[in-house]
């Protein structure tokens, strides 16, 4: 792995200071930084080849057509998927899980069938399943956690049934950090002929993501959780599914022949593709994951581990903090509270002296309902941070805590 210096002079937001204190950034389960290869690459786009992709004859269409298939093969190859018919670009995590929930409803749901969640799931996958529920007269059903933020299997096991229809669970919790037993999961659902999604929303940045290996027949993820663009994502799913599923979307270029009389679908995966499609954020994605190949993604998910565990130590020795997610399987992602002193105001003030961390139920009030509580302080870790940074905000947590005393 490089050395952290070098590491962070790729990325040139790390260099400015907040409040003339440098920039202390634990966002990134929200949104992570992006390498300066990312921005050029981007820039490029609409510098050199700007051109519609698929449409045109001509060269810069051709030129952006070409770029923009090529980082569905770097897709495809990131994640070991087995073709890149099975890989769809879509506007992020979000949009990919409405489509599927709108297609898959559309398809396959009929009244009194049932969808499995987690407890653990952020709210872009419970909204869309509650959604398609009263629209197909389903039932959600949830796998209940216990007080380390665990799901708990026993409960998972007697939720499966011949009216369940798909589960659809996050990979890691983005409030607590929580890296669920995906084998498990996915072998007890397979057992009984039931497919599985998976939210990848936290885990793709955190280590290596094999959906051949996981067997997941739905993986979906945003390009900006990996150090890639905004506004761009990715829905993979096993071609027997992608063929079967109706369009979650129409418009253009996702079609063969259009009549007023009947409309005929192009082929996999631009069925799934409607309109003008953000070409120069996939364009910037490929070279995202180029710079996390380049980097090494075992070498970044052992650096995370060792930050957490330094982390957590750092943080739990503060009189009055309590950390919420005890798993021993987590992300690097710290999810705490300080007696007597409401989140909103540890993080304003924390900002105030260059510290970005995140406040509130994280879209995930099911978890704060759990505990009990109205939200939590979350400082989420990457490889681009250090330790002299979680001093940093050691001392500032102190400090806010001197205030309030």
């Amino acid at each position: 792995m490089k050395d952290i210096a070098e590491i962070r002079a790729d990325f040139p937001i790390l260099k400015r200071k907040v409040y003339g204190k440098p920039l202390v950034y634990f966002d990134n389960g929200a949104t992570t930084q992006k390498p300066q290869c990312v921005i050029d690459t981007v820039d490029e786009v609409y510098k050199s080849y700007n051109g519609n992709i698929h449409r045109g004859v001509h060269f810069l269409s051709d030129m952006s057509s070409e770029a923009y298939e090529g980082a569905r093969e770097k897709v495809r190859s990131f994640l070991n998927a087995d073709k890149r018919e099975e890989v769809v670009f879509t506007s992020g995590t979000t949009g990919s899980i409405n489509g599927i929930a709108f297609s898959f409803g559309e398809r396959y749901i009929k009244p009194g069938d049932e969808i499995i969640l987690s407890r653990l799931e952020h709210h872009a996958n419970i909204v869309p399943w509650q959604m398609m529920c009263e629209r197909k007269g389903a039932v959600l059903r949830v796998i209940p956690i216990n007080d380390k933020g665990e799901i708990i299997l026993e409960e998972y096991h007697k939720l499966l049934s011949n009216k369940t229809r798909l589960v659809s669970v996050t990979q890691a919790s983005n409030a607590l950090g929580t890296v669920l037993p995906l084998k498990e999961v996915i072998d007890a659902a397979h057992s009984v002929n039931v497919p599985v999604l998976i939210d990848g929303a936290q885990g793709i940045q955190h280590g290596i993501v094999d959906v051949k290996a996981m067997d997941s027949d739905f993986y979906v993820f945003s390009g900006h959780k990996i150090y890639g663009p905004n506004g761009i994502g990715v829905l993979y799913g096993k071609e027997k599914w992608l063929s079967e599923l109706p369009p979650f979307q129409g418009g253009g270029d996702m079609v063969d022949k259009v009549t007023f009389e009947k409309t005929t679908y192009n082929e996999l995966p631009f069925k799934f593709e409607a309109g003008t499609m953000n070409y120069p954020a996939a364009i910037g994605l490929s070279s995202a994951l180029d710079y996390v190949l380049k980097i090494g993604r075992e070498d970044i998910a052992s650096r995370e581990k060792e930050l957490l565990k330094y982390a957590t130590g750092r943080l739990s020795a503060i009189k009055d903090l309590k950390i919420f997610g005890a798993s021993d399987r987590k992300i690097s992602t710290i999810s705490f509270h300080i007696k007597d002193i409401h989140q909103y105001d540890i993080g304003m003030i924390l900002d105030k002296m260059g510290i970005a961390v995140r406040t509130g139920t994280h879209c995930a009030q099911p978890v704060m309902d759990y505990y009990g509580i109205d939200g939590t302080v979350r400082a989420s870790l990457c490889f681009y941070n250090t330790i002299e940074e979680i001093g940093l905000l050691a001392e500032g947590i102190e400090k806010v805590k001197s205030m309030f005393a």
